[in-house]
């Protein structure tokens, strides 16, 4: 696996350039060689954070840490990455696809009750056009943490979310 270190507001130094591909390293065993993972490090006031995205298999496996030292963010987000690699373990393998970025011999079962996740509760709701300013006012007044509306512009479905930082995001779709 090809890992590519960034930074965001922190100078990327060789230790902390060879810490996160070592640690990274180990979830080889995991993958194909040719798989390239992405890891960004920023720093925000005392909170050093990792992000690291893994494309496989048309998804990508995401794992984001913070905390007051980066080396403890790096071991946490290599943690989580490894618990969701289980976790997906069986979803994946029942599959009917042959999936060949992730060798499924090398990863551990995962423990926790193995019951498929179901949808338990269906909500429809009329949906008219309005641009990305008044569903963040729509989502504030509703208390969400996300919102799905239909742009006036586009007429597509979008969503917009509240981000951990205090700022929004918009997923559009892209139908290629």
């Amino acid at each position: 696996m090809k890992v590519i270190v960034s930074g965001r507001n922190v100078d990327i130094t060789d230790a902390l350039r060879d810490t996160v591909q070592s640690k990274l390293g180990k979830l080889d065993k995991f993958f194909n060689k040719e798989l390239e993972a992405q890891a960004t490090l920023s720093v925000q006031k005392n909170r050093h954070i990792i992000e690291v995205t893994i494309p496989i298999n048309g998804s990508i496996l995401r794992a984001e840490e913070s905390t007051e030292d980066m080396y403890g963010s790096i071991d946490k987000a290599v943690d989580k990455l490894t618990r969701q690699l289980r976790k997906q373990k069986n979803k994946l393998e029942n599959r009917n696809n042959k999936y060949e970025t992730i060798r499924f011999e090398n990863i551990p079962a995962y423990e926790e009750s193995m019951q498929e996740s179901k949808i338990v509760k269906t909500k429809r709701f009329a949906m008219k056009p309005m641009n990305a300013e008044e569903a963040i006012l729509q989502m504030e007044l509703l208390g969400h943490s996300f919102y799905v509306f239909a742009d006036a512009e586009t007429d597509d479905v979008n969503v917009i979310y509240k981000r951990k930082d205090g700022n929004y995001g918009l997923i559009e779709p892209d139908f290629e």
